[in-house]
Protein backbone atom coordinates (compact mmCIF):
# COMPACT_ATOMS: atom_id res chain seq x y z
CA UNK A 1 0.00 0.00 0.00
CA UNK A 2 1.46 3.77 -0.93
CA UNK A 3 2.32 5.40 2.19
CA UNK A 4 -0.04 7.76 3.54
CA UNK A 5 0.78 11.59 2.80
CA UNK A 6 2.95 13.32 5.17
CA UNK A 7 2.82 16.95 5.85
CA UNK A 8 6.11 17.75 7.55
CA UNK A 9 6.73 20.88 9.66
CA UNK A 10 10.36 20.51 10.26
CA UNK A 11 10.71 23.88 12.67
CA UNK A 12 7.63 22.53 14.41
CA UNK A 13 9.03 19.52 14.80
CA UNK A 14 12.54 20.74 16.29
CA UNK A 15 10.06 22.88 18.90
CA UNK A 16 8.27 20.57 20.22
CA UNK A 17 11.28 18.34 20.63
CA UNK A 18 13.01 20.85 22.09
CA UNK A 19 10.19 21.38 24.59
CA UNK A 20 9.56 17.61 25.68
CA UNK A 21 12.94 17.51 26.45
CA UNK A 22 13.67 20.37 28.65
CA UNK A 23 10.38 19.35 30.14
CA UNK A 24 11.61 15.83 30.99
CA UNK A 25 15.12 17.57 32.46
CA UNK A 26 15.22 18.59 35.93
CA UNK A 27 18.63 20.80 35.27
CA UNK A 28 19.43 23.44 32.55
CA UNK A 29 21.13 22.19 29.32
CA UNK A 30 23.27 23.72 26.95
CA UNK A 31 22.61 24.43 22.93
CA UNK A 32 24.92 21.29 22.09
CA UNK A 33 23.59 19.02 24.87
CA UNK A 34 20.14 20.22 23.58
CA UNK A 35 21.39 19.43 19.53
CA UNK A 36 22.94 16.11 20.86
CA UNK A 37 19.80 14.81 22.53
CA UNK A 38 17.21 15.45 19.76
CA UNK A 39 19.76 14.24 17.10
CA UNK A 40 19.85 17.50 15.65
CA UNK A 41 23.24 20.22 14.99
CA UNK A 42 23.50 23.42 16.67
CA UNK A 43 22.67 25.11 13.65
CA UNK A 44 19.61 23.75 13.20
CA UNK A 45 18.28 24.55 16.44
CA UNK A 46 20.09 27.76 17.08
CA UNK A 47 16.92 30.04 15.52
CA UNK A 48 14.45 27.72 17.23
CA UNK A 49 16.19 27.94 20.66
CA UNK A 50 16.03 31.84 19.93
CA UNK A 51 12.18 31.94 19.00
CA UNK A 52 11.16 29.97 22.23
CA UNK A 53 13.29 32.25 24.26
CA UNK A 54 11.76 35.24 22.54
CA UNK A 55 8.03 33.67 23.21
CA UNK A 56 9.06 33.03 26.97
CA UNK A 57 8.77 29.27 26.38
CA UNK A 58 12.30 28.89 27.74
CA UNK A 59 14.68 30.55 30.12
CA UNK A 60 18.38 31.01 29.00
CA UNK A 61 20.62 32.22 31.46
CA UNK A 62 22.91 34.98 30.23
CA UNK A 63 25.83 34.31 32.13
CA UNK A 64 26.07 30.34 32.01
CA UNK A 65 23.80 29.76 28.38
CA UNK A 66 22.06 27.13 29.85
CA UNK A 67 18.31 26.51 29.15
CA UNK A 68 15.56 26.00 30.94
CA UNK A 69 11.80 25.51 30.45
CA UNK A 70 9.56 28.52 31.83
CA UNK A 71 6.03 28.74 33.21
CA UNK A 72 5.13 29.50 30.26
CA UNK A 73 3.08 26.08 29.09
CA UNK A 74 1.76 26.19 32.49
CA UNK A 75 0.41 29.62 31.88
CA UNK A 76 -0.92 28.13 28.48
CA UNK A 77 -2.92 24.81 30.57
CA UNK A 78 -4.72 27.30 33.03
CA UNK A 79 -6.13 29.52 30.06
CA UNK A 80 -7.29 26.08 28.86
CA UNK A 81 -11.59 25.88 29.91
CA UNK A 82 -11.75 22.54 31.57
CA UNK A 83 -8.76 23.29 33.99
CA UNK A 84 -9.76 27.31 34.51
CA UNK A 85 -13.63 26.11 34.92
CA UNK A 86 -11.98 23.78 37.91
CA UNK A 87 -10.31 26.45 39.57
CA UNK A 88 -13.04 28.82 39.54
CA UNK A 89 -15.32 26.30 41.11
CA UNK A 90 -12.72 25.04 43.61
CA UNK A 91 -10.96 27.89 45.06
CA UNK A 92 -14.38 29.70 47.45
CA UNK A 93 -14.58 26.12 48.76
CA UNK A 94 -10.95 25.96 49.27
CA UNK A 95 -10.89 29.40 50.76
CA UNK A 96 -13.75 28.29 53.38
CA UNK A 97 -12.07 24.79 53.94
CA UNK A 98 -8.62 26.99 54.93
CA UNK A 99 -10.54 29.00 57.46
CA UNK A 100 -12.56 26.11 59.12
CA UNK A 101 -9.50 24.17 59.51
CA UNK A 102 -6.99 26.76 60.33
CA UNK A 103 -4.90 25.38 57.78
CA UNK A 104 -3.40 25.86 54.27
CA UNK A 105 -4.67 23.44 51.08
CA UNK A 106 -4.31 22.76 47.31
CA UNK A 107 -5.38 21.51 44.71
CA UNK A 108 -3.82 19.05 42.36
CA UNK A 109 -3.86 17.02 39.09
CA UNK A 110 -2.21 14.04 37.40
CA UNK A 111 0.38 15.56 34.81
CA UNK A 112 2.11 12.82 32.93
CA UNK A 113 4.25 10.72 35.84
CA UNK A 114 3.64 13.57 38.23
CA UNK A 115 1.26 15.54 40.66
CA UNK A 116 0.73 18.94 39.74
CA UNK A 117 -0.91 21.63 41.71
CA UNK A 118 -3.15 24.51 39.94
CA UNK A 119 -4.28 26.57 42.89
CA UNK A 120 -3.42 26.93 46.49
CA UNK A 121 -5.09 28.61 49.44
CA UNK A 122 -3.01 30.09 52.16
CA UNK A 123 -3.27 28.98 56.06
CA UNK A 124 -5.43 32.44 58.05
CA UNK A 125 -3.34 31.38 61.04
CA UNK A 126 0.01 32.31 61.79
CA UNK A 127 1.26 29.41 60.79
CA UNK A 128 1.06 26.70 57.59
CA UNK A 129 2.85 24.71 54.85
CA UNK A 130 2.38 26.39 51.56
CA UNK A 131 3.27 24.46 48.34
CA UNK A 132 4.01 26.64 45.71
CA UNK A 133 0.88 26.71 42.46
CA UNK A 134 3.13 24.38 39.65
CA UNK A 135 4.83 23.04 41.77
CA UNK A 136 5.13 19.08 40.87
CA UNK A 137 5.79 16.17 42.62
CA UNK A 138 6.24 12.07 42.09
CA UNK A 139 2.81 10.04 41.63
CA UNK A 140 4.52 7.46 43.07
CA UNK A 141 5.89 8.50 45.78
CA UNK A 142 3.06 11.05 47.83
CA UNK A 143 -0.48 10.88 49.21
CA UNK A 144 -1.99 13.28 46.58
CA UNK A 145 -0.39 11.17 44.09
CA UNK A 146 -1.85 7.52 45.42
CA UNK A 147 -5.01 9.27 45.65
CA UNK A 148 -5.24 10.20 41.97
CA UNK A 149 -3.78 6.98 40.71
CA UNK A 150 -6.36 5.15 42.84
CA UNK A 151 -9.29 6.94 41.42
CA UNK A 152 -11.21 5.91 44.05
CA UNK A 153 -13.93 7.96 46.26
CA UNK A 154 -11.71 7.33 49.29
CA UNK A 155 -10.12 10.10 51.25
CA UNK A 156 -6.45 9.01 52.40
CA UNK A 157 -4.35 10.45 55.69
CA UNK A 158 -0.57 9.39 55.09
CA UNK A 159 2.56 10.80 56.76
CA UNK A 160 4.45 13.35 53.70
CA UNK A 161 7.26 11.36 52.58
CA UNK A 162 9.13 14.44 52.14
CA UNK A 163 8.26 17.17 54.61
CA UNK A 164 8.29 15.57 58.38
CA UNK A 165 6.12 16.65 60.68
CA UNK A 166 3.55 17.24 57.93
CA UNK A 167 0.33 14.81 57.73
CA UNK A 168 -1.28 14.62 54.20
CA UNK A 169 -4.81 14.36 54.38
CA UNK A 170 -6.61 13.98 50.75
CA UNK A 171 -10.04 14.09 49.14
CA UNK A 172 -10.54 13.04 45.25
CA UNK A 173 -12.45 15.62 43.84
CA UNK A 174 -14.69 13.49 41.16
CA UNK A 175 -16.12 14.19 37.90
CA UNK A 176 -18.14 12.05 35.70
CA UNK A 177 -15.92 9.41 34.48
CA UNK A 178 -13.80 9.08 38.11
CA UNK A 179 -11.57 11.00 40.15
CA UNK A 180 -10.19 14.57 38.14
CA UNK A 181 -8.24 16.27 40.62
CA UNK A 182 -7.16 15.89 44.68
CA UNK A 183 -7.75 18.45 47.54
CA UNK A 184 -4.99 17.87 50.03
CA UNK A 185 -4.48 19.79 52.95
CA UNK A 186 -0.66 19.42 54.15
CA UNK A 187 -1.93 19.14 58.04
CA UNK A 188 0.88 21.13 60.79
CA UNK A 189 0.06 19.88 63.81
CA UNK A 190 1.54 22.04 66.96
CA UNK A 191 0.24 23.28 70.05
CA UNK A 192 -1.39 25.69 68.47
CA UNK A 193 -3.86 23.74 65.95
CA UNK A 194 -7.25 24.33 66.42
CA UNK A 195 -8.56 21.31 64.63
CA UNK A 196 -7.16 17.84 64.92
CA UNK A 197 -6.13 15.56 62.15
CA UNK A 198 -9.38 13.58 62.26
CA UNK A 199 -11.32 17.14 61.92
CA UNK A 200 -9.87 18.44 59.08
CA UNK A 201 -10.32 15.02 57.42
CA UNK A 202 -14.29 15.44 57.50
CA UNK A 203 -14.24 19.07 56.52
CA UNK A 204 -11.76 17.98 53.40
CA UNK A 205 -13.92 14.91 52.55
CA UNK A 206 -16.78 17.37 52.50
CA UNK A 207 -15.18 20.22 50.66
CA UNK A 208 -14.00 17.27 47.85
CA UNK A 209 -17.70 16.25 47.59
CA UNK A 210 -18.72 20.10 47.29
CA UNK A 211 -16.45 20.66 44.60
CA UNK A 212 -17.52 17.22 42.74
CA UNK A 213 -21.20 17.85 43.12
CA UNK A 214 -20.53 21.13 41.14
CA UNK A 215 -18.82 19.35 38.26
CA UNK A 216 -21.11 16.99 37.91
CA UNK A 217 -23.98 19.60 37.85
CA UNK A 218 -25.56 18.31 41.31
CA UNK A 219 -26.72 20.29 44.16
CA UNK A 220 -24.78 20.13 47.66
CA UNK A 221 -26.26 18.39 50.78
CA UNK A 222 -23.56 16.90 52.83
CA UNK A 223 -23.76 18.54 56.51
Amino acid sequence: MPAAPEYAAPALDKGLDILELLAATSGALSQSEIAEATQRSTNQIFRVLSTLERRGYVFRNKQSGLYVLSMRLFELAHQHPPVRGLISVALPVMQELAQDTRQSCNLALIDGTEVRVIAQVESPADFGFRVRVGAAFDIATTATGAVLAADSPQSLVRADTLQPGITDVVAPVRGASGTVAALTVPYVATTFSEVDAERVLQLATRAAKEISDVLRGEAFTGS
